[in-house]
């Protein structure tokens, strides 16, 4: 029966692996028949950017109106304030443990100095970071967080229009904050705020059922346009960058689920659609769609608190793009050039990992992190260049190991404050249940 026959569908996570691992074979396949400009490469990298424009389109209103959704739903939790502290702590406390152990790596590897061949392409990057990004960012340009940029090729002149996450979190915090503070007159906002939440998160749904599809074009693309072969002038970067990567994803973090009584395997099988969808996607912004569901649904935050930490930590919460990697970039370039880091040196690079993400929260790309980090150290900026020529590769590792962190925090503070709701009697059978996406929740317990 039509019952039967949807137990049997593999899980979403599953089907995500398959969709991954068929979009390795065709990526390997397409770079045999000619590589990007193949049929089967275009239509690999189309058919992946369709499908991250169809998850950035929903995030504006689906940030906007979770938060504002959010801040009404917070005055009926307990310590309401209390989380909101606890969780900038803890984005803070994770980035500090995560940007120590890239120093450790930097200073104990020493990548910088054993470089496999010649390396060109030492040029500043057109985009630098700066501290005052930090104050531009918070103060919205308009109500959406909308932003746009002319740039210029072969003389003609492209508008792109974008937006500014952070900006959408600062508006929708105040304009929540209005609506309870005029009482009955703010009633039919956030009713009209509430059924819109609801028609986008259906939309949403719609769009993660492609996921499947959506990360076999992401890995395929991935794998024709950038190979493996420009980690070979790098090799002992990337080792040393992915060497960190892990140890905070597979030890750090469920070091810290084990302190809290939860079980990593619990986490990861929560989390891990997310995660996935990070790696191919290689954006915190596209995949947060995801997250957010992952969070709710799949570890059992309540919904008031996750539509507010997960699209914050969205912008703010990179332990991937803002710690380890400027911290061991930032060294590699010291050492590259002979250049000595002294004890102070190390300090500002925590400092600036730790707090520097939010000033760089509305602008995209580790490297703009990266310069601010060798721009605070007084380092050549012409070092990040260096470090472009794999930085896709670097990035997939990253994202995903930013999109865990930024679930990982709101789950030991939902944990600490009792709010992690228990598992279903009767799990959903699949991630496209109209109940919501995840396949169900062990206790989460170790």
């Amino acid at each position: 029966m039509i019952t039967g026959s949807i137990a049997r569908r593999p899980g979403f996570g599953v089907q995500v692996a398959i969709g991954m691992l068929a979009g390795l074979a065709l990526g390997l396949l397409a770079r045999d028949l000619g590589g990007a400009d193949s049929a089967l490469g275009a239509s690999l990298h189309t058919i992946g950017q369709i499908f991250v424009q169809l998850l950035k389109v929903l995030v504006p209103a689906l940030v906007f109106t979770a938060i504002v959704g959010s801040i009404a739903a917070l005055r009926d939790l307990q310590n309401a304030a209390r989380l909101v502290v606890q969780t900038l702590l803890w984005f803070a406390a994770t980035a500090l443990i995560a940007v120590l152990i890239g120093i450790a790596l930097g200073v104990t590897l020493q990548p910088g100095l054993h470089l496999a061949g010649a390396v060109s392409g030492a040029t500043a990057p057109a985009t630098t970071g700066s501290w005052l990004d930090f104050l531009k960012g918070l103060v919205p340009a308009n109500l959406l967080g909308l932003n746009a940029a002319t740039t210029l090729k072969d003389g003609a002149a492209t508008t792109t229009l974008g937006f500014n996450v952070l900006q959408i979190i600062v508006a929708a915090i105040a304009i929540g904050t209005a609506a309870l503070r005029v009482g009955e007159a703010g009633a039919p906002f956030l009713a009209f705020n509430a059924s819109v939440l609801a028609v986008f998160r259906r939309l949403l749904r719609w769009v993660i059922a492609l996921t499947p599809i959506g990360s076999a074009a992401l890995i395929g693309d991935a794998v024709v346009r950038y190979g493996w072969g420009t980690l070979s002038s790098l090799g002992a970067f990337a080792a040393t960058v992915y060497l960190g990567l892990a140890l905070v994803l597979l030890v750090v973090y469920p070091a810290l689920l084990l302190v809290h009584g939860l079980s990593p395997g619990w986490f990861f099988r929560g989390a891990w659609p997310a995660i996935q969808l990070g790696f191919v996607s290689r954006s915190s912004v596209g995949t947060l769609p995801v997250t957010e569901e992952c969070a709710e649904h799949g570890l059992g935050i309540p919904r008031a608190y996750a539509a507010f930490a997960v699209p914050l930590g969205a912008t703010t919460k990179m332990d991937g793009c803002a710690a380890i990697y400027p911290a061991i970039s930032a060294i590699f370039v010291a050492q590259f050039f002979g250049l000595p880091l002294h004890l102070s040196d190390y300090v500002l690079i925590a400092f600036v990992s730790v707090l520097g993400s939010a000033a760089t929260a509305g602008l995209t790309g580790a490297t703009v992190m990266l310069t601010l980090t060798l721009s605070t150290l007084g380092l050549p900026l012409e070092g990040a260049g260096l470090l472009l020529a794999i930085d896709p590769i670097l990035d997939m590792g990253r994202t995903a190991v930013n999109v865990a962190g930024q679930m990982l925090v709101p789950t030991i503070v939902a944990k600490r404050a009792g709010l992690l709701a228990p598992a279903p009697a009767a799990p959903p059978a699949s991630w496209h249940s109209d109940e919501g996406l995840g396949a169900g929740r062990p206790r989460p317990s170790s």
